[in-house]
């Protein structure tokens, strides 16, 4: 159970490492205390590092893309007897190769974690805040989400899904104190692209952002209330020629990006 000793209380899932734990710090160093989440053991390593930010950091192990898994989530912050000040919601699951050569229990997989899993949460989460009339909300989409992923189909329109469904939530709760954002980020530094078995593709083998950065920009917009941010001027530009670039172009260039052995010279 966490003991109050910051300003308010931030919940991150996917926080073990990458973008969500450095979402985590940035609430930390701000001087919110935590309740973080993952689906793997190591999230326990990440919270003794993040108390080191003199804050109290509560870490739950659990599957989120279950609604048994939220729920576990859901009762520890019930149990810490505290408001939700930050809801980050970051947990993501990735898939190469092409479609319908994917293990569909795995396709599945990074459906129930990206979307159905969030909405659940965010939904939950959401109707705590609306009856405080207050409450930041953000949500980790992807300018994946702009174009249709070539050998990370369902990946992408997952990350589609996430990007408009956080406009339309921001719409529906403008007048009721709580802000909701997205951070689209480009291809970042974490282990993401091991996970998702796309070591040998272009994408995979090329230069990516660091995740504290990437991190830092999402933060500080979900803090000033912004909409959305696209982190890093090359994914800026990417998703402004995605917006005018027919699909079928998009899938095409993706392919490129993706598909299996693209990484080989």
């Amino acid at each position: 159970m966490a003991i109050e000793t910051g300003k308010g209380l931030a919940v991150v899932t996917g926080a073990s490492s990458g973008i969500g734990y450095e979402l985590a710090k940035c609430a930390a160093q701000d001087g919110y205390d935590l309740i973080i989440a993952a689906d793997e053991p190591r999230i326990n390593q990440a919270a003794a590092t993040l108390k080191e930010f003199d804050t109290s950091v509560d870490a739950i192990e659990a599957d989120l893309s279950t609604e048994g898994g939220v729920d576990r989530l859901l009762e520890n912050i019930e149990a810490s007897g505290r408001s939700v000040d930050l809801l980050m919601a970051n947990a993501g699951r990735g898939l190469g190769r092409g479609f319908l050569e994917q293990d569909f229990a795995k396709a599945r997989k990074v459906v129930d974690t990206n979307i159905v899993g969030t909405i659940y949460l965010v939904q939950q989460v959401g109707n705590l805040m609306r009856s405080r009339g207050q409450g930041r909300i953000l949500l980790t989409g992807s300018i994946a989400g702009f174009m249709p992923g070539s050998y990370q189909a369902v990946y992408n329109a997952t990350k589609a899904f996430i990007n408009s469904f956080s406009f339309a939530l921001r719409e529906e709760l403008k007048d009721s104190g709580i802000s909701v954002s997205c951070l689209m980020p480009g291809p970042t530094e974490t282990e993401f692209f091991q996970r998702a078995e796309l070591m040998d593709t272009s994408v995979g083998q090329a230069k990516k952002d660091d995740p504290a950065d990437v991190a830092r920009v999402g933060y500080d917009a979900m803090m000033d209330g912004e909409g959305d941010v696209v982190s890093g001027w090359k994914n800026k530009l990417q998703a402004a020629v995605a917006n005018v670039t027919p699909a079928s172009m998009l899938a095409h260039q993706h392919a490129k990006m993706a598909e299996p052995g693209s990484g080989k010279n």
